[in-house]
């Protein structure tokens, strides 16, 4: 869910997944056929399984886990480099693959081959399996009424720029753009551009990463409006004192520590995501058993409320405030006050924070409509179907700036980022996960912008999207 960097994998060393770094790799010259000889079910991490696919267009290599597949590239006899340069180093016993080692990582450890008999859908390969290698010309349809609480609406009159917004979807579906899973569009409160590549489909839930944070805010915001938490103001660790009696590194600093705080990014915990050395990383979190008394028990740097890092141990700490007063499953509370209201039925969430969530880090998982009604939910001020679902006063402030994280100004749990287009500088709310999961508020534009996507470690195309083809153009009608 969290995951700047992504799965554990990162974390521990394994690193199958590792970190954009590094110069580009010269890819071998291979066949489709000779990569197709690693395919199979492997051991992995924490007692889990990966799956090896090689790909028949890219003629590379990728670790698929956890929802999420991640690239190796060939550099030389059984061995693959993955996007942070380490080798990935596959062994034979009998003529067959065995395993693979990661020499560059840690211990010489086999992960063994359990089968080969694995099979892959083609359509995960291509944006498009329809698509003409010279791209051709494309129609947008206007979207499906589905019943599910979206108004649809033509693209033309929109105020968005068909020719564009038609162009964009042409060269996703060309492969222009790599692993955009979806494109949803609102204007003015319909849908008037919906778009699904590779496998997915309007019915597909996708993992939001960490996107999940905003939603957790909303969460927090329902749970001050039931009475369960006071306010922002509220410190900590009274929450936990039955929970944990002895808390490491205590000191006054510590005990300062609000629910603002968490909501900011702001606990001045030794807690950074963006850093490896942090105590708090959260691929160091992620192999503890207790991940909310990992949080708890790290040093001060700095007193609460000044100073931000991006710390996704604190947000889930947050969220297991909201789960012990409301005395039900963090994923049972957010049914019954968020998503049942908004209509939303088809979703994944399993709120446990310990090694056993360490690859898929309790995210959320929904499909795209329904990301883009949490998107509408907001910009509308909490209202949905005529009935307040989330305080105005709460959606007020959760999009307003408290704090600063890296260089992107940030609410509660929310982002304020701005993008310089052609037509100008627009300034935009939004929930983000790694990977291209994305929920874009423009309320100058009265307009929302979703995308999912597997860009995992990489650099999404979602902001180069969003100036090329969406926002340079539109008008407000």
């Amino acid at each position: 869910m969290w995951k700047r960097a992504s799965a554990s994998i990162a974390i521990t060393g394994l690193a199958l997944l590792g970190c954009a770094s590094g110069g580009e790799v010269k890819k071998a010259e291979v066949t489709y056929q000779d990569l197709v000889r690693y395919e199979g079910k492997y051991e992995y991490e924490n007692g889990l399984t990966l799956e090896i696919a090689a790909s028949p267009r890219e003629k590379i290599l990728y670790a698929l886990i956890s929802d999420a597949k991640y690239p190796l590239r060939p550099a030389g006899e059984d061995t693959f480099l993955n996007v942070a340069n380490e080798r990935v180093l596959f062994t034979e016993q009998g003529g067959e693959v065995a395993g693979f080692m990661l020499p560059d990582t840690r211990s010489d450890r086999l992960f063994k081959r359990l089968s080969k008999d694995v099979r892959f859908p083609v359509e995960m390969w291509y944006p498009r399996m329809t698509q003409s290698p010279g791209g051709g010309s494309i129609t947008l349809a206007v979207p499906q009424d589905r019943g599910d609480g979206l108004a649809v609406g033509p693209l033309q009159g929109s105020g968005l720029d068909v020719a564009r917004i038609e162009e964009m979807v042409r060269q996703i579906a060309a492969g222009r753009y790599p692993d955009v899973h979806s494109v949803l569009i609102l204007k003015k409160g319909a849908l008037v551009v919906e778009e699904y590549f590779y496998e997915y489909t309007a019915d597909t839930v996708h993992p939001l990463r960490s996107a999940t944070k905003s939603f957790i805010s909303a969460l927090a915001g329902l749970a001050i409006e039931d009475g369960l938490i006071q306010g922002v103001r509220e410190p900590v660790l009274p929450f936990f004192a039955d929970e944990y009696p002895q808390i490491e590194n205590l000191n006054d600093s510590k005990r300062k520590l609000t629910i603002e705080d968490l909501l900011t990014q702001r606990s001045g915990f030794d807690c950074d995501d963006w850093k490896p050395d942090s105590v708090g990383n959260e691929s160091r979190i992620a192999q503890l058993d207790d991940w909310v008394k990992a949080f708890l028990d790290l040093p001060t740097l700095h007193e609460p409320g000044t100073v931000a890092s991006y710390c996704s141990a604190g947000v889930i700490t947050l969220g297991r405030i909201v789960e012990k007063k409301a005395k039900i499953p963090l994923e049972k509370y957010a049914e019954q006050r968020l998503f049942e209201p908004l209509g939303i039925r088809s979703y994944h969430w399993r709120f446990d924070p310990d090694r056993s969530s360490s690859e898929t880090f309790i995210q959320l998982s929904l499909r795209p409509r329904d990301m883009a009604k949490f998107g509408l939910l907001y910009q509308r001020g909490g209202q949905w179907g005529g009935r307040q679902v989330v305080p105005a006063e709460w959606v007020a402030a959760s999009i307003a700036k408290h704090s600063t994280v890296g260089d992107t100004d940030y609410g509660y749990l929310w982002w304020r980022p701005y993008l310089n287009t052609p037509g100008g500088v627009h300034h935009g709310i939004m929930a983000t996960g790694n990977g291209g999961q994305k929920i874009f508020l423009w309320p100058e534009l009265d307009m929302i912008v979703v995308f999912t996507g597997g860009n995992y470690n990489i650099d999404s195309p979602t902001n180069e999207l969003l100036i090329n083809f969406i926002l340079p153009e539109t008008t407000v009608l």
